[in-house]
């Protein structure tokens, strides 16, 4: 069995249409390490990759060259997801964008329990801001399947060169963003205390701007 015909992944840059549809990928729908489907949209010209959240929603998408390389895989049934690793903004040129980037986890359907294993534990690393390598060889490929995608890699990517006018908006999920997700998964504790402390921020923010004058 040839290890690239089971397993690829890679890094990818994605874009949004405007600065009002990236709004949602700055709230709690679309938090760093989430797993996203990829659905291919077609107009009258090309076909694009997007990237489509747990809720169903549509929050970026890919250059043609990442959707050409997702189309060939897709065309094998192979299951394609992609977990984002972070949210930037950029200035310029005006009037400025969001984007980000995703690790792209593709895989032959009859490997699926293993590599979901793999994709879940990579999904939690960048919950906490590592990016691990997804571009693997055949003897890491092979770790993964002969450890059942419990094997990890040590190796990690940096984040890109940040150019001038460009914020990390989003590289890792912060405390009261766990404290959400628990609450989704049932922890209603874990709710009211994330919104509690939501709330509290919110009051000592307004607390600083009376301090100030502004009120």
């Amino acid at each position: 069995m040839k290890m690239e015909t089971t397993y690829t992944g890679f890094y990818a840059r994605f874009n949004t249409l405007s600065k009002k549809d990236a709004a949602v990928l700055l709230g709690a729908d679309n938090l760093v390490g989430d797993v996203f489907d990829i659905e291919f949209v077609t107009d009258d010209t090309r076909s694009i990759a997007w990237m489509k959240n747990r809720f169903g929603k549509l929050v970026g998408f890919f250059d043609p060259e990442t959707t050409r390389r997702l189309r060939v895989l897709h065309a094998r049934d192979w299951n394609l997801k992609a977990i984002l690793s972070f949210v930037a903004y950029t200035d310029n040129p005006e009037p400025g964008e969001y984007w980000g980037e995703a690790a792209l986890l593709c895989y032959a359907p009859e490997h699926e329990q293993i590599f979901t294993t793999f994709l879940q534990n990579t999904a939690a690393r960048l919950t906490n801001g590592v990016r691990p390598e997804v571009d693997l060889g055949e003897q890491a490929i092979k770790q993964i399947l002969d450890s059942n995608g419990t094997w990890a890699p040590t190796k990690t990517v940096p984040l890109p060169a940040k150019k001038n006018g460009t914020v990390i908006m989003k590289s890792h999920r912060k405390a009261s963003e766990k404290l959400i997700e628990q609450g989704r998964k049932g922890n209603k504790g874990c709710y009211v205390v994330s919104w509690l402390f939501i709330l509290a921020v919110v009051a000592l923010g307004i607390f600083g701007l009376k301090s100030c004058g502004v009120f």
